[in-house]
């Protein structure tokens, strides 16, 4: 149990079942920041509230890819790709890349295919249907670029599992490059590459990137490469290599890799760059996106990123690699408004596949009355938003949750699941392949993919509540909420947001600050949306904050946010500026609301 004199406010359990803890355990380490870099307290507050000792602040603030890319001979296999590679291209070879379709596989594939024409070659280009062929490399797929005379296949954000395919590639006569950043088998698969940084016997310390980091770790390598071998000149000059980091930041961000380190930097840099507007078909992406402010990682995770995704969910995530190399503004216009388009068109399905879902949820929670694990299934639920409907059923009932889907006829379901933290699915998954349970299947701990006979998803459950059920009693006994400081309404205002710049990019492994503002009352709330809140908060001076909860209007908290006006709460939360209409306004992104004690 929580010792209710460390919790932050008194907050022992909050409407989300959260105990409430302060993230800094020592003022003192918040003080010496703030005097030896003459910072802000509640700024200092956050930088050591993320363990970053005061001699390394000043680095920490100013992430430099300088001080941060180790060498090429540091990654396994890297320079050995390079090297293979570049003599594809002075040789003139045909180089052929396979991706995944979701974003961080888009971008790789368009960092690679940028890189490559710049350096005289024009690669061929193979994104798999989600629906059709699935994930990562076939060999329908190989079969045809060695009908196409391809001589180097890049893998990139998938082919670390692929030992068939690219056994059969080999035995083909073509050179694999592996670039991919998933949990890695025991066996390697047969290629004359394999760029990995959670390879066993990487030591680069690189294992947080993701496939966008790992590809621009070889281009950077490549780019050497050429020019130590002369083939850059005054009518073939060299790229500048840093132009990439904005679909570098995007894909880093999107993939939920550790914004930490040589990611913050990516990141960092990457933000810069598509905020000065230099790729056409980025910025026609954020103009239909309605951004009007310079991006920060919220844009990336939770605005473009949404949109790039839908074309490898709806229709075709070539799609975004073509919008992402396009020059001409009037064809990168029709091309982002085709990705708006995909993107309303996976809502709209999401929404539909989301409430079967959670009907479904609903009656198996009902007559269970405690479940450790969800798993729904449903007839032609579309698989591009399985994945996403899981997402949003762990969220609402804070359980592992699995969405499946089968076409009519067929006895095969396939689908995802999401985990909540302390339980890892990955694992139970690949137990469950063992066993015999589950057809095929892999993943993280946070996430993980399946295909399974319809007629053992009894068999599957039994098996997950039995596996998972202590992790998930554990997991739900200890969750908490660091908060990072307390703030008022009248304190939470434009100058104190944007000093949080300095320690951003926020994401996972450097989570965005998060504030409590105690005793404020509910003055004003209504619908937003489908299912968001949005409402005014006050405190005892009568001063007011905006503030917004998504996707909690049929919860407990969304009720008690629509009709409580009378009784002051503790509310939790992210600041941000609020710029709609010109305007810049602070506001509460409601993260969690507590009863006072």
């Amino acid at each position: 149990m929580t010792d209710e004199a460390a919790c932050f406010l008194n907050v022992r359990q909050s409407l989300k079942g959260q105990s409430w803890q302060a993230r800094l355990a020592h003022d003192r380490d918040a003080m010496k920041i703030a005097q030896d870099h003459d910072l802000p307290e509640i700024l200092a507050r956050v930088i050591a509230g993320r363990a970053v000792a005061t001699e390394n602040v000043a680095d920490w603030l100013n992430p430099t890819l300088r001080a941060l890319m180790p060498t090429p001979d540091k990654v396994r296999d890297l320079e050995k790709a390079a090297q293979r590679m570049g003599q594809a291209i002075v040789n003139g070879e045909i180089i052929g890349l396979i991706g995944d379709y979701d974003v961080d596989g888009v971008s790789s594939v368009t960092i690679l295919r940028q890189f490559l024409e710049a350096c005289g070659n024009s690669p061929m280009i193979h994104i798999p249907d989600r629906v059709k062929e699935g994930y990562g490399p076939s060999i329908e797929a190989v079969d045809k670029y060695v009908g196409a005379g391809v001589a180097v296949l890049v893998t990139l954000d998938c082919g670390i599992a692929s030992l068939e395919v690219l056994a059969h590639a080999k035995a083909s006569g073509i050179d694999t490059i592996v670039l991919d950043h998933h949990q890695v088998l025991p066996e390697l698969p047969e290629a004359h590459a394999v760029v990995n940084p959670n390879r066993n016997d990487d030591l680069s310390g690189l294992g947080m990137l993701c496939a966008a980091g790992v590809t621009f770790m070889l281009i950077a390598a490549l780019n050497r490469n050429l020019r130590e071998n002369g083939w850059w000149n005054e009518q073939r000059p060299a790229p500048d290599v840093l132009q990439y980091l904005d679909l570098v930041a995007l894909a880093t961000v999107c993939d939920v890799v550790p914004l930490t380190g040589l990611n913050r930097a990516f990141v960092r840099q990457g933000l810069k760059v598509i905020a000065s507007r230099g790729r056409v078909g980025m910025a026609a992406l954020c103009d239909h996106a309605a951004i009007k402010r310079a991006p920060d990682a919220y844009t990336l995770g939770f605005v473009l990123g949404p949109r790039v995704n839908a074309a490898g969910r709806i229709g075709s995530a070539l799609d975004a690699v073509e919008l992402f190399i396009e020059s001409d503004r009037g064809r990168a216009n029709a091309l982002a408004a085709k990705l708006e388009n995909y993107n309303r068109e996976r809502q709209g399905i999401e929404l539909g596949v989301i409430d079967q879902a959670g009907f479904q949820a609903e009656k198996a929670i009902g007559a269970a009355r405690k479940l450790p694990v969800l798993v729904v299934c449903g007839q032609d639920w579309h698989p591009g938003v399985l994945g996403l409907a899981a997402s949003r059923l762990k969220e609402r009932f804070n359980i592992p949750s699995f969405a499946l889907g089968f076409e009519k006829g067929s006895d095969l379901a396939s689908g995802s699941a999401r985990s909540i933290k302390g339980v890892d699915l990955g694992a139970a998954v690949q137990e469950a392949v063992a066993l015999g349970i589950v057809e095929k299947g892999g993943g993280h701990a946070m996430a993980a993919g399946l295909s399974i006979r319809t007629d053992r998803l009894g068999d599957l459950r039994q098996f997950l509540e039995e596996r998972l059920g202590p992790q998930v009693e554990h997991a739900q006994a200890s969750r908490v909420l660091k908060i990072d400081a307390a703030v008022s309404a009248s304190g939470a205002n434009i100058s104190l947001i944007d000093s949080f710049d300095m320690a951003g990019p926020f994401g996972s492994a450097n989570p965005a600050p998060m504030f409590a503002l105690p005793a404020h009352r509910i003055v004003y709330a209504d619908i937003a949306g489908t299912d968001h809140v949005r409402c005014t908060l006050a405190a005892d001076d009568g001063s007011r904050i905006k503030a917004i909860a998504f996707r909690v209007a049929d919860s407990e908290l969304g009720e008690l946010l629509l009709t409580e006006r009378n009784i002051p709460l503790h509310f939790a939360g992210r600041l941000t500026i609020n710029d709609w209409g010109g305007r810049r306004e602070p506001q509460l992104f409601i993260e969690d609301v507590a009863r006072m004690r």
